[in-house]
């Protein structure tokens, strides 16, 4: 097994991305890129075992952390820098998605003997998912798409707050997210709302999600809390060409932060294995 961690590559604004690179032989196989979610970092509940899983299978898999998530090179399962995570938003997302894509899909990467760039997919979880989605639409290099617990409409995490407190955020210019894990305040600046104003057809989901032509899976938890399995209902109402696997989980799929072991809980394990097969077959 080939494993690379904790490449850096220049992001949004000029802050680093931190990328892994996992994969079993050196010949050309299809490419998986990963893009975690709203305060969540790629290391998160031990992702290296989910990549083995995929290497092992025949991909290449990459996952990388946004440039604006909070965690550091130095620190890369820690929220260290809280104005980079106060500063991050939606287009910023998309922007180190497409270098990361530019990055991997180069020929002058020191892994492109193993990249087959012919086949790129492209895999999102909770918030990660919208990016995916929204990427796909303007990159015609990618083959194929799947969602974990997808949101729906870029909205985190203001989608439910009354008019009252995004005032009060307008005001101010930051409000305050609690990591439940941590119990740290993480600032969220008012840019971020900003940014979805300022881009609204950009980042409109559900319209990239009906312009899409490519084949995509839609996993979610039928117990998601954080994002209501409606959302996974809605995309696959409005794409063209999608499927719908439901689990008896929640937002995670059963892990949690740290997770010790390598052996997955059953319903991301599930997720795995429908994942890559779906994968196989396109």
């Amino acid at each position: 097994m080939n494993r690379f961690k904790n490449i850096i590559i220049s992001g949004a604004d000029g802050k680093p991305i931190t990328v892994d690179i996992f994969y079993k032989v050196s010949n050309p196989q299809p490419v998986i890129i990963y893009a975690h979610g709203f305060n969540g970092f790629k290391d998160w509940g031990n992702f290296d075992a989910i990549a083995e899983q995929f290497a092992l299978a025949g991909f290449v898999f990459i996952k990388f952390n946004f440039s604006h998530n909070g965690v550091t090179p130095d620190e890369p399962e820690n929220f260290v820098d809280l104005e980079a995570f106060g500063n991050n938003n939606y287009t910023k997302q998309l922007d180190d998605l497409e270098k990361i894509i530019e990055w991997a899909l180069d020929k002058n990467n020191s892994h492109s003997e193993a990249l087959d760039t012919n086949n790129l997919f492209l895999i999102g979880h909770s918030l990660g998912g919208g990016i995916v989605l929204l990427k796909a639409v303007d990159d015609l290099r990618v083959t194929g798409i799947t969602t974990w617990a997808s949101v729906d409409q870029c909205k985190t995490p203001w989608a439910n707050w009354s008019a009252e407190k995004l005032e009060k955020w307008k005001k101010t210019g930051v409000d305050y997210y609690t990591n439940s894990r941590t119990g740290q305040q993480l600032p969220l600046f008012y840019q971020l709302y900003q940014d979805f104003q300022d881009n609204l057809e950009r980042l409109n989901i559900m319209h990239a999600v009906q312009k899409l032509n490519i084949p995509l899976l839609i996993c979610h938890g039928s117990n998601d809390e954080a994002v209501q399995v409606s959302s996974a209902h809605t995309i696959h109402e409005m794409a063209k060409n999608s499927r719908l696997f439901l689990v008896a989980s929640d937002h995670v799929f059963g892990r949690k932060h740290p997770w010790p072991q390598n052996e997955m809980p059953p319903p991301m394990q599930e997720v795995i294995n429908e994942t890559i097969s779906f994968f196989k077959k396109i």
